[in-house]
């Protein structure tokens, strides 16, 4: 294996764990503190954003360590088959990640500590066995995702709270509806791994076809929070704009022709749940 150096290696470390990703676990959690409207303080807040963190990123590293032979083939610049990172190392950084987020989940109380335990498992139990079963990963992916945000809520004792239900319902639509989607765009790929992806099942355009039913159904769940008086009338407006975002997306996907176009707007989808993330913890810590 080649002397990377530090920052050779930092980097090495950097494209393993897909460092956006675990920050934006982390950032659902503190999503989830915000939406549950329950007194927060600096110390749970990143507490909570640890959690969400680490746990993530462990669930990233082990997605590499399963995929290797994969990667050899279809990623071999990837950290692992490049060698830039060993597996000995993969596992002491994934223990490490582990210890770390528990250790956080700890410190917020038992509950919260065996739910983060919970959510860990489902990582792991995807990136080893169920990746390739097609639907149910992309549920036990999607109800991951959900999780980060009712994480938040369990963290500031906001777990009996309206909003934060619905949105964890909206988050894992949301997931589901880009699970699906992206599988549509991955069909030949999946078909070397043997995944039983919906799109491969029923059909690239039925896949299709259900996402967009999945995203009309997250949309109108978007609509709710205004109609049952939690909130405001300046979070519908942000949220109508956005929502025709996200219609206009599923539009173009379903017209689109090559996977990079479908991927194209799979991502402005992701983006839109970002901004959506936002718009809600604005509204909820400025009172709008």
């Amino acid at each position: 294996m080649a002397d990377l150096g530090f920052f050779g290696k930092v980097r090495a470390i950097h494209d393993l764990i897909k460092t956006e990703l675990p920050v934006a676990a982390g950032i659902c959690v503190l999503a989830g503190e915000v939406i549950s409207g329950q007194p927060m303080s600096l110390e749970r807040s990143f507490l909570g954003f640890a959690v969400g963190f680490f746990i993530s990123g462990t669930a990233m590293m082990t997605n590499d360590y399963w995929d290797i032979e994969v990667d050899r083939i279809n990623h071999p610049a990837r950290p692992l088959p490049s060698g830039r990172i060993s597996v000995n190392e993969l596992k002491i950084l994934a223990l490490l990640f582990t210890l770390a987020g528990l250790s956080a989940a700890m410190a917020l109380g038992l509950i919260p500590l065996l739910f983060s335990f919970l959510i860990w498992i489902i990582g792991i139990l995807y990136n080893w066995r169920f990746k390739e079963s097609g639907l149910l990963g992309n549920l036990m992916v999607s109800i991951s995702v959900a999780s980060t945000f009712i994480l938040g809520g369990i963290s500031v004792g906001g777990l009996y709270n309206g909003v934060l239900w619905l949105f964890g319902l909206i988050a894992f639509l949301f997931d589901l509806g880009e699970e699906i989607a992206n599988g549509a765009m991955d069909v030949e790929g999946d078909a070397k791994r043997n995944v039983k992806s919906l799109a491969r099942i029923r059909g690239k355009r039925f896949a299709i076809n259900v996402s967009a039913v999945i995203f009309v159904g997250v949309i109108s769940l978007t609509l709710l929070p205004y109609f049952f008086g939690w909130l405001s009338l300046s979070y519908l407006i942000s949220v109508v704009v956005l929502d025709l975002g996200v219609a206009f997306s599923v539009y173009r996907l379903k017209q689109s022709r090559t996977p990079t176009e479908g991927r194209r707007y799979t991502r402005v989808l992701y983006i839109l749940m970002v901004l959506l993330v936002l718009v809600i913890m604005i509204v909820r810590l400025f009172g709008l």
